[in-house]
Order: C-alpha cells, then structure tokens, then sequence
C-alpha cells in the first residue's frame, strides 16, 4: 500500500503496551500539531489506534456495501453509455475498498477480521446504503448526492494525521469526481428532461433527502467520538460543519434546474452562516444504523453470498496446487 509496512496483530499489540507512556503522548500529539503524518511503524495512543481501525474499516465496508444497489441496475441501464459508465463506477467503488481495507490492515486488523465483524453486524457501514434503488432515477440521486457528500467527507479526512487513510483518500477522491460527473450528468438530464423524468427523479431526491442529512453522522452536540477524533485529526471537521458545507454546494444545484426539497423549514441562516432544517429523526437514523433498515437484512446476505460463493478463488490463490471444487460443478 504505496511503500506502508502491514502489523500483525501481536505487534500491534506490543506496540499498545507502551500507550501509558507520557512522554510518548506529548511527543504523540506534538508531532500532530506540526502537520506530520502518522506511519504504521510510529507509536500510537491505543485510544488513536481503535479509532482509525473503527473509521477506516467503516468506510471500507461502505465503499462495498454501497456498490450493491448499483451493481443492481448495470443490466437494466438505459442505453449503452449509462451501462458502461455504471459498470466502470461500480468497479472503482469495489477498488476503494480494497485500497482501504489495505489502509486499515497496517494497524494490526486483518482483513479476514474486518470482513468477519461486517457480516456478523459487529462493524457498521453508512447507514445511506441501507435504502433501495427503486427506479433509475435513484442512480442519478446516489451518483451526484451520495457521492457529493461522500467527497466533502473524504476530502476533508484527506489532510488527516495518519499517513495510508490519507494516501488511499487522495486516490479515492480523484476517482469519485468522475462518479460525480457522471452522476451530475444523469441527474441533470432527467430534471431537464420529460415530465415523466423530472417526477421520477424529483420522488428519488424526495426519499434520499432524509438519509443524505443522516450521512454526515449524528448532530454535534451528541455525537460520541468527535472531540478525539478532531483532537488527533483523525477528522477535520465535525459532523454539522460537513453537512453544512454539502447543503451549501448541493442545495443550489437541486434549485437550478428546478427541483425542490421535501423540507419547508429547509433555509441559510445568513446570520449565523448556517443551514436550518426539519428534525431528520435521529431515531430512524440510529435504527438503520443498528441493522433495522429497509435493506439491511439483504445487503449482507448479497454479502455472504458473494463471501462463500468465493471462497473457494481465495483457497486457490494461497494454495495453487491444491485442488477445489467449485460451488458451480
């Protein structure tokens, strides 16, 4: 993962004995101050550690889970270009993962580990990619909103202190533009288009407005981890300043062409800088997050599916003169 050396576990382990160490600390956190990045190798607050393995493994999975409604709508793609940018966007999703997988390995968690902890719903994933893609519409929805907000979030977390999360979010990033361009275009070209069009996509941005406000993560004032998070800039930003700044990029294009947010109350504060908006119902968010979503159950039983199905390929790989026969004999 671009020159970064992976931990084993053990070491990893051993490395955490040392976490009461004071001195260590104030050299820790001074080394933050200055701007350096954080290397696999360095010492590291256990606390510093279980953070970025819990952050960099969630987005991993989200980066997985997300290309399921996706992948759903190659075969029924409207013409040949949306299939072919569809298939390339769905590839690059699965490549983000693997990058970030790698990114969270040199902390001591195999992916093997990871992977085991998402199907048994222990580690979570963003709670956006547990609602359907009902039409065609949606892909225009995900691929410009979803993907809009994923990048303030990424962008932000890419000048961080711990070297391979950053280095895998700069590659990211430079991927996800052209999701969004091409998310952009779609969306666009529906809002613009028949009046079938505009109130296909209009219902899609009427269902995903609720749970882009729920992407960002609970409000400030109760989330748990973001003091820490912003103290050793594992983050850069809290929760509320990033959906500010994607309300603030995105609400004025939805109105460009047009289209409205199921929200009465939803305006700029011009004295405080700051969107206003209806309760999103935290409580559904935290549902969702929990496993009681409308597409839960069935996101991680494509996902099991997908693991025993190939386990097989991941025997051969490791042991080629082995012989394994296939689920599909």
């Amino acid at each position: 993962m671009y020159g970064n050396t992976f931990m084993t576990a053990e070491e990893a382990k051993q490395m955490d004995q040392t976490q009461d160490n004071p001195q260590k600390l104030i050299a820790f956190e001074a080394r933050i101050e200055r701007g350096e990045k954080i290397e696999p190798g360095d010492w590291m607050p256990v606390d510093y550690r279980k953070q970025l393995i819990r952050m960099i493994e969630q987005h991993a999975h989200s980066e997985i889970v997300g290309a399921l409604p996706e992948g759903t709508w190659i075969t029924r793609s409207p013409g040949f270009k949306r299939k072919l940018a569809l298939i390339a966007k769905v590839q690059d999703e699965i490549g983000h993962g693997q990058l970030l997988y790698s990114a969270c390995e040199t902390l001591g968690k195999t992916r093997e580990e990871m992977l085991d902890d998402l199907l048994s719903g222990k580690s979570k994933y963003s709670n956006v990619f547990n609602y359907p893609a009902k039409t065609w519409a949606d892909m225009a929805v995900i691929g410009f909103l979803v993907d809009g907000a994923a990048i303030v979030n990424q962008v932000i977390n890419s000048k961080g202190s711990y070297g391979p999360y950053c280095r895998a979010l700069e590659r990211i990033c430079f991927e996800e533009s052209f999701h969004l361009k091409q998310g952009h275009d779609n969306f666009v070209f529906l809002a613009t288009g028949t009046n079938v069009q505009r109130e296909m996509v209009q219902e899609a941005l009427n269902r995903w407005y609720i749970p882009l406000l729920h992407f960002f993560g609970p409000s400030d004032k109760t989330s748990v981890h973001s003091e820490k998070l912003m103290k050793w800039k594992i983050k850069l930003a809290t929760n509320d300043d990033m959906r500010n700044q994607f309300l603030d990029q995105y609400v004025p294009k939805i109105r460009e062409v047009g289209l409205t947010l199921p929200d009465e109350k939803l305006k700029k504060n011009l004295e405080t800088n700051k969107w206003e908006f209806s309760d999103p119902d935290w409580d559904e968010f935290y549902r969702v997050v929990n496993g009681d979503g409308p597409c839960n159950k069935e996101r991680l039983e494509v996902r099991r599916f997908a693991e025993e199905q190939g386990r097989w390929v991941r025997q051969a790989l490791v042991n080629p003169q082995d012989k394994y026969v296939t689920p599909f004999a």
